[in-house]
């Protein structure tokens, strides 16, 4: 089996490279929160450093218990034994494909991670697409048919993974959506995967929100953490809630954990508690972090849309994910490419996240462009019009030329090499 550097890491070490030899690149390559980590957290993290024991498999009793309470504020009633902790979601989620194991739906196009995920355990992925403007959930009835016409030739198919709201599109699958997939799930006997990792990132809390959850406890697994809602990536912690009869799919993953992780960092799972607490200052965080998303990827948006993409509205996270088939310039790799090393444009390309080569979508984030400092960061997330932030006018300006100059081509319009990939001028 050949393994490969996940696509979103490597392309975050490639930009780093060329920044560093002196290349100014716009980075909407990686899906990283872009804001500081609050005081209070540091503060409960610090406070429990001292604490080096390995502990519980599953994860602290008062972390499951924070947990536990976090889903049952959004209605989801929730017994702490039933949490398992791990050092970020997407640890938890390979342990769960091996644990339940069998071949897995992904919707397509979804995260570079599930398929590679998928691969490393011998599970065979089966994408489908997602109902058109949607994402994240893959359109019920192909689900269908792909798993009986999978079955029909000796697969066997135990699970659908489905993401809300999505990454890579931005979008948020309708109630609608949701509740049909849940039927077929019934009738085929699936176990549903939900990633709600940036639940509390909608842009519009008002938008209706339905988890697999809501309508399937007893076959819906949920996993969550807050690398996305409150910026700790590298602080590696994630929850999974089990379905209600999931006591014996529950020895399964902690087999699996035992010999992996062993048990999340202490010291982290003391902070994690706090936070799914919902404490008040942590929830203006969040409520202010995603106004900040929603405000910055509306504007990264409608620049894409000046040219001519296909782009859906984002709904939540910090992701969009524009079509530029009409340039005609080639399939996704080229087109990533060819923004990356002609326009100083980084994005990640359609084909990484299981789409069609051929078409030229790409995955943009915009969590980078708040700033290249904690105090800029800090400033955006409270400006009342992060928009008019100078540092963030600047990567728009950017992000406008670049595209603008990019459309250019499709009209045959010849352009000098673009000055963001000029090295800056060396001083002294």
């Amino acid at each position: 089996m050949t393994v490969t550097l996940s696509a979103t890491l490597a392309a975050n070490e490639d930009i780093e490279r060329r920044r560093r030899a002196g290349e100014r690149v716009l980075h909407l390559a990686f899906g990283e929160a872009g804001l500081p980590v609050h005081p209070a957290l540091r503060d409960k993290l610090a406070a429990a450093s001292e604490r080096n024991g390995y502990g519980p498999v599953a994860g602290a009793s008062g972390l499951r218990a924070a947990a536990a309470g976090y889903w049952t504020r959004r209605g989801l009633t929730t017994d702490p034994e039933l949490v398992v902790c791990g050092p970020g979601s997407k640890s938890l989620l390979y342990g769960l494909l091996l644990a339940i194991g069998g071949d897995i739906v992904l919707p397509m196009p979804s995260w570079v991670s599930y398929a590679a995920q998928a691969d490393l355990v011998g599970s065979r992925p089966i994408l489908v697409p997602a109902p058109p403007g949607e994402g994240g959930v893959p359109d019920p009835d192909r689900v269908a048919a792909e798993v009986r016409r999978a079955r029909a030739h000796g697969r066997t198919v135990t699970s659908v993974l489905v993401t809300l709201p999505d990454n890579p599109t931005g979008r948020l699958a309708t109630p609608a959506t949701v509740a049909r997939l849940v039927e077929v799930a019934r009738e085929l006997d699936l176990t549903i995967i939900s990633d709600e990792i940036y639940r509390d990132l909608l842009h519009d809390p008002a938008l209706p929100y339905t988890s697999p959850a809501d309508l399937a406890p007893e076959r819906t697994i949920i996993t969550t953490g807050l690398s996305k809602s409150l910026a700790l990536g590298g602080w590696r912690i994630g929850v999974a809630r089990l379905p209600a009869n999931g006591h014996a799919l529950r020895r399964r993953l902690l087999a699996v954990a035992s010999e992996i992780w062993s048990a999340p960092a202490a010291p982290v799972q003391e902070a994690a508690a706090y936070a799914f607490g919902d404490p008040a200052e942590l929830t203006d965080r969040i409520v202010r972090s995603r106004r900040l998303h929603g405000v910055v990827a509306r504007a990264v948006h409608e620049r894409f849309a000046e040219i001519g993409a296909r782009v859906p509205v984002p709904q939540g996270g910090f992701y969009l994910y524009p079509d530029l088939s009409h340039l005609r310039l080639g399939g996704s790799a080229e087109i990533t490419r060819i923004l990356l090393e002609e326009h100083g444009i980084g994005v990640l390309p359609g084909h990484a996240f299981g789409d069609d080569p051929s078409a030229a979508r790409v995955r943009v984030a915009v969590s980078l462009l708040y700033g290249d400092t904690a105090e800029e960061r800090l400033a955006a997330l409270s400006s009342p019009d992060p928009l008019q932030l100078p540092w963030i006018a600047a990567n728009l300006d950017q992000l406008s030329m670049g595209l603008k100059e990019l459309s250019l081509v499709r009209h045959g319009a010849v352009r000098e090499r673009h000055p963001a990939l000029v090295p800056a001028p060396c001083h002294g």
